[in-house]
């Protein structure tokens, strides 16, 4: 997929995505976008008590901020593929359908995939 393919709001949760990642030296970054057009972006916890990945924690950003809904979400990875856990997070809130983008550190996507 290229970078030109993408609708503009999609690149931006990449980008964003992408910044969280760079900003706060985690293994992932990602952005998630609600049905209303918010964003909320996240990076890993690492805590002993707590481990979540960054779309997992974009996700709960989006709930504990009243979102009932997603549009679209992206994730910034060295991992040639989304996990099961993200795209169940993000399934749990967007539904089966809901698209979420897979880049690497170079905030070029490398897949589209459905949370489904």
């Amino acid at each position: 997929m290229t970078d030109s393919a993408l609708d503009p709001e999609d690149r931006k949760i990449v980008t964003l995505a992408r910044s969280a990642r760079a900003r706060n030296g985690v293994p992932e970054g990602a952005a998630v976008r609600d049905d209303t057009g918010r964003t909320y972006v996240a990076g890993t916890v690492a805590l002993a008590s707590l481990q979540l990945s960054a779309l997992q924690t974009a996700v709960a950003m989006a709930v504990a901020s009243g979102a009932k809904s997603l549009e679209a979400a992206a994730v910034v990875t060295e991992a040639e593929t989304v996990s099961v856990a993200d795209r169940a997070a993000v399934r749990d809130l967007g539904g089966a359908g809901t698209p979420v983008l897979l880049a690497g550190p170079d905030g070029v996507v490398r897949a589209a995939v459905t949370a489904g």
